[in-house]
């Protein structure tokens, strides 16, 4: 199985990833998008120790530490009593931190090593389904058949319907605004995720995401939980009304309002929790969004995509069929997903939820936990996605 013929559907940070690190094993690649030319899609994230291990295993970790803004600890206080209630630190996991990263920037690295490589991009390819191992677009188009397509569209794609498994999918309440605005400087640490809340109805977030591309200057991420329900509503209420609120919960963020000139400036994300309980079909697997999506709360959202593609190439290196390939891929996969797929489902409400009581247990209990040193590092450990790692 070294010289198979793959498709992979989407140029994100899981289809960009595999493609170098499948092309590496020999196989033939062929990347099709929907956009007329290649980009990103997304503000900000955090890389952790775990997804960093996979871009150093793809030899881009250097690449992408020149772009990034090392992060060692994630803050939250109430925005009413300044009491701290989040409070996770890298400290206790021998010298590694995480990375923050403009999604530019993690496109940038992703897609320059694809372009060095060679590798076959079709743009403008909105893909709308299967006819067996062919792919089939939106104007009738086909292109196939493949030995294997890896579905990386994300968690509305279109074929997700050919997995083996059901799809186990909840829309979200709530949902975030956010924009990328230019790095304000002190008082925020720019080495760390600062976030204020107002109960768990209200998460305020700025998070220090560097460079989208050498030579430019660095950025922050600014986030706003809101309900996916209200956002027409506060599109109407205006944003001056807003932008008011937001400095009044926290108000050393005026210099970052202050370069949001328009609504348009701040776009909405909206977020689903699904799990493809096998996620894979007939010469067909899903990598990240597309096999699992959820709140990103824990922030792990691109280093489970990343550890896909890990699991992914060293099963089809190892196996002897491509069926027995895809199998083995789930089951390395399988246990670290629904860890993290639960722990998310169960954190989320904490923090953005009509919930009086669980932001009361959170501001107490769960911010007294995080003090314990034994907590402190589990939450480290759980933070960098190492839980339950092979």
């Amino acid at each position: 199985m070294n010289h198979l013929n793959i498709a992979i559907c989407g140029a994100g940070p899981a289809g960009l990833s595999a493609a170098i690190a499948l092309h590496r094993e020999g196989h033939h690649i062929t990347i099709f998008d929907q956009f007329d030319a290649p980009k990103p899609i997304g503000s900000g994230l955090i890389l952790q120790p775990a997804g960093l291990a996979v871009l150093e295993w793809l030899g881009l970790a250097l690449d992408i530490r020149q772009l990034g803004a090392p992060i060692t600890k994630l803050s939250g206080k109430s925005a009413k009593t300044g009491r701290i209630v989040l409070d996770v630190r890298y400290a206790g996991l021998g010298g590694e931190t995480g990375l923050a990263v403009h999604r530019a920037g993690l496109f940038y690295v992703l897609h320059t090593a694809v372009k060095n490589l060679n590798i076959k991009f079709k743009m403008s390819s909105f893909i709308i389904g299967l006819d067996s191992t062919t792919l089939i677009l939106d104007q009738g188009e086909r292109h196939g058949p493949f030995d294997l397509i890896i579905d990386g569209l994300g968690g509305r794609s279109p074929l997700i319907k050919n997995a083996s498994g059901p799809d186990r999918r909840r829309s979200l309440q709530y949902g975030a605004i956010w924009a990328s605005l230019p790095w304000p400087g002190a008082p925020f640490d720019d080495q760390a995720l600062e976030q204020r809340y107002e109960a768990a109805s209200v998460m305020i977030g700025v998070l220090p995401i560097g460079k989208r591309f050498p030579g430019d200057n660095h950025h922050a991420a600014f986030f706003w939980s809101l309900k996916s329900a209200d956002y027409t509503q506060w599109q109407a209420e205006g944003l001056d009304r807003w932008k008011s609120h937001v400095a009044q919960l926290w108000p050393e963020t005026q210099p970052l309002l202050n370069t949001i000139l328009s609504a348009d400036q701040m776009t909405m994300a909206r977020y689903d929790h699904h799990t493809l309980s096998l996620p894979f079909g007939d010469s067909l697997v899903f990598i990240g969004d597309s096999a699992h999506s959820t709140s990103p709360q824990l922030g792990q959202g691109a280093n489970m995509a990343l550890l896909d593609v890990m699991a992914l190439t060293g099963a089809l290196k190892t196996a002897s069929t491509l069926q027995q390939a895809l199998h083995n891929y789930a089951a390395a996969r399988r246990w670290h997903v629904r860890l993290y797929q639960a722990m998310s489902a169960i954190f989320t409400p904490f923090y953005q939820s009509d919930s009086q009581i669980l932001p009361m247990l959170r501001d107490y209990l769960v911010a007294g936990a995080s003090m314990v040193p034994s907590s402190q590092k589990l939450l480290a450990n759980l933070v960098a996605g190492k839980l339950m790692l092979k």
